[in-house]
């Protein structure tokens, strides 16, 4: 059998054994999961074509004009967002790199030398003989280009693009956590609105009541007593004043950090009691967040890329094929440079096989079989969390809501019995220390009741982001939904 023949022969069969990858294929883990979330209450009626709360865009839930206004500079200029995109391009890189190896490198080069040899030097130049030489070569060669007989770069680009794609869903949940930062931080801000605007009314009243004290006691109605006690709401109210202002700005640079901006004013939109985030969808099943959260995306192709590596390992057992080509011209010559006498080339695969590697190869397999138990137990438990945070989040939601409506009843006791003192007061039927009493109850019932508020809305945001909400773009949500998927 010729070379030819020989070289020939190699490449029909390793494209016959080109098949014969050695790594296991991967399949889903199976997963113990729930037929429903554990919940406080019964889920609302489901809309038309909408399984879960999940499923809508962020741009659908939180509906303010100038919430919307801040996520979109969010998650256009925001920092965390910038390096997740950084990331996916060093992932897609990668990917590339990878799949570069399927195929072979080929390469040119070539060189034109001139050579003078010195006459007075210790080698003699027969005479007659030229001392200036001219040569040159040019070829174009294949470096070593293995044969994936055992699947070895298969494998290799399986985990590459398992890679790529957990570090896409990875920019997702990126994208989703900055949307719940943005509205979470956002809804705290206005809920501290909501507090000055409390403190303020409450300053407004407390200084007419401490003015009309005054009045009393300079009319030897009231007592000096009763006019320190009436300070004493003044000095509470401005000091609750001055402390929200300081909580105010601080918050305002919070969110500014998030935007990507430095710390400056934010421009409110609707205030705290007008957000509208009422759960109208129910939460959908269990099983549909395995597609839909971006987290356990991120961890189940961190598997799949494990299990391709344990493929990887096993493919080095197997003997490796390579494949050397050079075809050019040599000649000093450069006349004949191209001439049939100046061709050379050179063919031939080359053969490795391991024999001994001091159990290298077998702790490289067990240490890729370990990698794989590790990611498997990672992705279990990312799934468990994701359900617990699901189930917490709804019971949060549901006692949010009864606690809320609890305080809106508790200070509206709270109203009336601070009414119902300053009317005795005024009376002569009790002193001033019930109306101080009350009406410090009164700012302390006021103040829970809009954190109350704000702990209702940050459940529905908690609840959002749990079931997979956030990471949806809206050009790519609309486009979908145009080619008839939900």
């Amino acid at each position: 059998m010729t070379r030819s023949a020989l070289a020939a022969s190699t490449v029909l069969a390793a494209a016959l054994l080109g098949g014969c990858a050695t790594g296991p294929k991967y399949q889903r883990p199976a997963l113990d999961l729930p037929a429903a979330y554990r919940q406080a209450a019964s889920a609302p009626p489901r809309p038309p074509a909408v399984e879960s709360l999940g499923d809508l865009g962020w741009w659908q839930v939180l509906r303010d004009p100038q919430l919307q206004v801040l996520l979109t500079e969010a998650l256009t200029h925001g920092w965390d967002v910038k390096i997740a995109a950084a990331r996916v391009l060093q992932a897609e890189a990668a990917a590339r790199l990878a799949r570069a190896q399927y195929y072979p490198t080929v390469s040119a080069a070539g060189d034109l030398v001139t050579q003078r040899a010195s006459e007075r030097g210790p080698t003699t130049i027969p005479p007659g003989i030229n001392p200036q030489k001219e040569y040159g070569e040019l070829y174009v060669a294949m470096p070593a280009y293995e044969l994936d007989l055992w699947g070895r770069i298969r494998s290799a680009n399986e985990a590459a693009r398992a890679q790529l794609l957990a570090t896409e869903a990875a920019r997702q949940t990126v994208r989703a956590t900055l949307v719940a930062q943005v509205a979470t931080a956002y809804l705290q801000l206005l809920e501290l609105d909501y507090e000055l605007e409390i403190a303020q009314q409450t300053l407004g009243a407390s200084t007419n009541s401490f003015a009309l004290t005054v009045a009393r006691e300079e009319g030897g109605v009231a007592s000096m007593q009763d006019v320190h006690q009436a300070k004493i709401l003044v000095a509470t109210a401005e000091a609750a004043i001055a402390d929200t202002h300081r909580r105010i700005e601080q918050q305002e640079h919070e969110l500014c950090v998030l935007l990507g901006r430095n710390p400056g004013p934010i421009t409110r939109g609707q205030g705290l009691l007008r957000q509208d985030l009422d759960i109208t969808v129910p939460p959908g099943l269990p099983s549909s967040l395995l597609d839909r959260r971006p987290d356990l995306r991120t961890a189940e192709q961190n598997l799949v890329a494990a299990n391709a590596d344990i493929g990887q390992a096993k493919a080095a057992f197997f003997p490796a094929i390579t494949l050397t080509g050079l075809y050019g011209y040599q000649t000093v010559a450069l006349s004949d440079l191209f001439s049939a006498p100046a061709r050379t080339w050179q063919f031939g695969p080359s053969v490795s096989v391991p024999i001994f590697t001091g159990g290298a190869l077998r702790g490289n397999l067990k240490l890729a079989r370990a990698r794989f138990d590790e990611a498997l137990a990672q992705y279990q438990k990312t799934v468990q969390n994701a359900l617990r945070e699901v189930s917490d989040s709804l019971v949060a939601y549901q006692r949010s809501r009864e606690l809320r409506a609890r305080q809106e009843e508790r200070t509206a006791a709270h109203r009336g019995a601070a009414d119902l003192a300053n009317t005795r007061y005024e009376g002569g039927v009790t002193s001033y220390l019930e109306v101080l009493y009350n009406e410090q109850e009164l700012f302390s019932a006021e103040l829970s009741l809009a954190q109350a508020r704000l702990n209702e809305l940050l459940s529905v945001i908690s609840l959002y982001r749990a079931l997979g909400g956030g990471w949806q773009d809206p050009a790519t949500t609309a486009s979908v939904q145009a080619a008839g998927h939900p």
